[in-house]
């Protein structure tokens, strides 16, 4: 999710995606490691310039005042209250459409493993 830009169509885009046949989701704000940071900036000022500071702001305020958290945890998500006010938009649309229900109970699936050679080249197939 990119906040104030495209986090008001969560519900939306849930919605799209359960009729299409999806049961689980999840979400990842948006993260702006070094080598996309400047990329996304420049793209943000090109194409929304009235809201480029704004949102840029916002991610700042989830991100500990920085463009990218790379803590463990907390840069999948971000933290502070907009990022808790977003977790739970989303925790509440997916529930209103049945996301995720039982997905902690779900077996892992493990007969299509196989065990790697021990030397050589991985076969795709």
């Amino acid at each position: 999710m990119i906040p104030f830009l495209n986090d008001h169509q969560v519900e939306a885009v849930l919605e799209a995606a359960w009729e299409h046949g999806a049961r689980q989701a999840g979400y990842v704000l948006l993260r702006l490691p070094w080598e996309v940071k400047d990329l996304f900036k420049d793209w943000l000022e090109r194409h929304y310039p009235l809201k480029a500071q704004h949102v840029m702001s916002r991610v700042r305020a989830m991100r500990g005042g920085r463009d990218n958290d790379p803590e463990f945890g907390s840069r999948m998500r971000g933290a502070g209250q907009l990022a808790d006010l977003l977790a739970q938009r989303f925790r509440i649309a997916c529930a209103r459409l049945g996301y995720n229900a039982g997905q902690r109970n779900r077996a892992l699936d493990t007969s299509q493993f196989k065990l790697p050679a021990r030397a050589g080249q991985l076969s795709l197939f």
